[in-house]
């Protein structure tokens, strides 16, 4: 299964060339996740292999999206960048060994997987807002400052209700809606960073620079929350 891996890869860096080629190395992400959820019983989300490659495809799904958008539509480099993101994560997925566990209990609702999904649609936001502001302060141009708030606003829209369906889980599974492990201080400071991005457009384009710088660091913060404190950290969100 892991040639459909290596073909999605190729799909995204040769993705630049023609959108097709893009769209059919997510569709066969897609193929490859809904495989293993059909051989597991359950949505494919559990463990860095898994969750690396849901993050891939919804980097690429969201990138695949905004690059409709009249800012970067004839814009070659965009796609490029989303698909060396996207191949890079679909890479590291690779290198982690699947697990073929069953759900544990405590994960088995539906609460858990809405959670992550929307979780995982929110860090991709993020992710796509990181390159869209990256670009803005190396070429300029109104129309990527509007890509970064419409994916921050966007994103942290759908992190404010996996913040409510874990919250929900976490109820179900431990008594309570909060634990003050490292995961949800970390989730908070996301939370908290990408509010404080999106109140930033009020203060004009003098900001816009600034907003841009925070954007980058957004993407860092995101992968943090996701990665460094899954493992660097005990805790219950622990891979």
């Amino acid at each position: 299964m892991s040639w459909i891996l290596v073909f999605s890869v190729v799909c995204y860096v040769a993705g630049s060339t023609w959108r097709i080629i893009f769209m059919a190395g997510i569709m066969a992400e897609l193929v490859y996740m809904v495989q293993r959820g059909l051989s597991l019983g359950r949505l494919s989300l559990l463990g860095p292999h898994d969750t690396l490659i849901f993050f891939a495809a919804s980097i690429a799904i969201m990138a695949g999206i905004t690059s409709f958008s009249p800012a970067v539509r004839r814009e070659r480099w965009f796609v490029i960048v989303s698909g060396l993101t996207a191949g890079l994560f679909t890479l590291a997925a690779i290198a982690f060994k699947p697990l073929n566990m069953p759900l544990p209990q405590i994960l088995d609702t539906l609460w858990f997987e809405l959670h992550v999904v929307l979780a995982f649609f929110a860090y991709a936001l993020f992710v796509v807002g990181g390159i869209a502001s990256a670009a803005f302060l190396i070429r300029g141009g109104r129309g990527l400052m509007d890509i970064l708030f419409k994916t921050a606003l966007m994103g942290w829209t759908l992190f404010s209700a996996s913040m409510v369906a874990g919250g929900i889980w976490g109820y179900y599974a431990w008594g309570t809606y909060w634990l003050w492990t490292p995961k949800e201080v970390w989730t908070s400071a996301l939370w908290i960073f990408y509010a404080l991005i999106l109140h930033l457009r009020f203060k004009g384009a003098a900001w816009d620079r600034v907003a841009a710088w925070l954007g980058i660091v957004g993407v860092g913060v995101t992968l943090f929350t996701y990665l460094g404190v899954s493992m660097l950290m005990k805790s219950s969100h622990s891979f």
